[in-house]
């Protein structure tokens, strides 16, 4: 049974565990690619995101800044929804709830704030939550495939 389900009409993402990274990004390709302020994102062992119709995705680099870069933004062939990020090393895949489909409120809230630095000309986050100029210091990649 999953635990979190997204996607759109067409295509159906489903989460079999919890995230192994759950974090509020400042990053300047979120902002680029959400157009939000912040964005709430969750990293996903590769295997514990699923799709049920991968014949109707199509993908587009993540960073324009850096198209050749792990990872690609996977889009519904038929309405254009946003479904997921995929990594070509099949390390993890991601899920940003309020964009991809899930309902946000049952979703795992962020545990702290990544990518934020004193250039992006705001004030430090302050709601208790760790703030980070990465991610977390303890995070570790998964093995890719």
């Amino acid at each position: 049974m999953a635990k979190y389900e997204g996607g759109c009409a067409h295509v159906h993402v489903t989460a079999s565990a919890e995230p192994i990274d759950n974090h509020e990004c400042h990053c300047n390709v979120c902002k680029s690619v959400t157009g939000q302020h912040t964005t709430h994102v969750a990293f996903f062992n590769h295997a514990d995101l699923k799709v049920d119709h991968p014949e109707h995705i199509k993908r587009v680099p993540f960073n324009a800044q850096n198209p050749d870069g792990p990872l690609e933004i996977c889009l519904c062939t038929e309405c254009n929804a946003v479904l997921m990020l995929d990594d070509k090393q099949k390390r993890i895949r991601v899920a940003v709830p309020n964009v991809m489909g899930y309902d946000d409120a049952a979703f795992p809230k962020a545990t702290y704030h990544a990518f934020w630095d004193e250039s992006k000309g705001y004030p430090a986050p302050s709601d208790g939550r760790p703030v980070y100029a990465g991610l977390r210091p303890e995070f570790s990649w998964p093995a890719g495939a």
